[in-house]
């Protein structure tokens, strides 16, 4: 009887620490930023094909942090003091947009001198398709059917030509909002042409005349929010359909 009693509380005690440990690794795997309140979630080591009927394989080697969100005005204006939004009207939990890369570089460094960190920062090219896709192989992160991208994207067809707030449609695969539409998304490399071959963590050439962009907006048709679509733009560029999102590094 003792004995049964015995591994019973061990039973209990070892249910208790597995509980433990599954919300510290639940805990971990999300992130808040402290000063605009940005919810992060963890984008695990990876391998994936990057490009749409040109394919190259890339290795995601080191994990990140990727905001669930494009930034929002009411974010921005936390940090710069201003908004410079054109669609003021959208409220503050409306995507910032007619921010050009140069700004959105600013916008990074005094965030990090705030949180007194050198962790954030614009996701690379393959970072940003590896975590739209989600783990999938297809047009959407969702699928190829595009009947369904109403469910997950402000696009042409259903933005009344103007953003909306964020996370009011449905998230991919790995919780993260609006990756289609909504707001076209800096990247941080420079634009090029793909490599040839496997490439691990790639960042793009080291100059170029143009900045990455993702993801499409509210004024892109189907094909332009697709996860392998490429844009690109003069980083001196503001327009009311581009913004960003941020990453923190790991």
């Amino acid at each position: 009887m003792k004995r049964r009693t015995f591994l019973t509380i061990i039973i209990a005690l070892l249910t208790i620490a597995s509980t433990i440990v599954s919300g510290a690794e639940a805990e971990d795997r999300t992130f808040t930023s402290p000063s605009i309140k940005a919810q992060f979630v963890l984008i695990l080591a990876g391998t994936f094909m990057m490009g749409d009927n040109i394919q190259h394989q890339v290795v995601i080697k080191r994990p990140f942090y990727m905001q669930a969100t494009e930034v929002t005005q009411g974010q921005w204006r936390k940090i710069m003091g201003n908004n410079p939004s054109l669609f003021k009207d959208c409220g503050d939990d409306c995507p910032v947009e007619n921010v050009s890369w140069g700004d959105v570089q600013g916008f990074i460094r005094r965030l990090n001198q705030i949180e007194g960190v050198d962790k954030y920062r614009l996701p690379t090219e393959a970072e940003w398709e590896f975590a739209c896709r989600s783990g999938s192989t297809n047009k959407y992160s969702f699928g190829d059917n595009e009947n369904e991208l109403g469910d997950y994207a402000w696009y042409d067809k259903n933005s009344n030509r103007q953003t909306h707030p964020v996370a009011q449609k449905r998230p991919n695969a790995w919780g993260l909002y609006d990756m289609h539409g909504n707001v076209s998304e800096w990247c941080q490399d420079w634009y090029d042409d793909y490599p040839t071959g496997t490439v691990t963590d790639p960042k793009g050439p080291p100059s170029g005349q143009h900045t990455v962009l993702r993801g499409g907006s509210w004024l892109s048709n189907a094909s332009v929010v697709q996860a392998a679509f490429r844009g690109e733009d003069y980083p001196i560029v503001r327009c009311n359909d581009i913004g960003f999102r941020l990453v923190r590094n790991f």
